[in-house]
């Protein structure tokens, strides 16, 4: 009977163990951190009707740990710190005297995100996007 039981609870606690690996595999899969390829973006002639279209050659952003990051979107400036906030991520590109001149500050940019499977969607807070707007990237290796 001791067997028995002492069967049943090695089971028990195997199967709590199996269930907390997946959890951990969907929180990695939400996590920032890696290398991002913009795929799409988002366009609306504002009537409503705006969808997805596909990008070729899109520019990169590569997130460390450490919140430094590298980017492939300004020939003028390619690094930078970033930090997470609720649903927004700030991008500070770290050139002296780096503008596009629609940031503020300079240099700096401000975009709501959110999963989606596989992918993230930028949301630019910079820029009025009355129509609707938004940049989808693709995480690769």
């Amino acid at each position: 009977m001791k067997k028995i039981l002492k069967l049943g609870i090695l089971n028990l606690i195997m199967i709590v163990l199996i269930g907390c690996t997946s959890d951990d595999k969907v929180e990695n899969e939400q996590s920032i951190i890696g290398n991002w390829k913009l795929i799409e973006v988002y366009l609306d002639p504002g009537d409503g009707s705006g969808n997805w279209s596909s990008v070729e050659n899109g520019y990169t952003y590569n997130f460390s740990a450490n919140g430094q990051f590298t980017s492939t979107r300004f020939s003028e400036c390619s690094t930078g710190n970033y930090s997470l906030d609720s649903n927004q991520l700030t991008l500070a590109f770290d050139c002296d005297g780096f503008t596009t001149g629609i940031e503020d500050p300079e240099g700096t940019f401000v975009e709501n995100y959110t999963f989606e499977s596989n992918t993230i969607i930028l949301v630019p807070t910079y820029i009025m996007c009355i129509e609707g707007c938004g940049w989808k990237f693709e995480k690769i290796n």
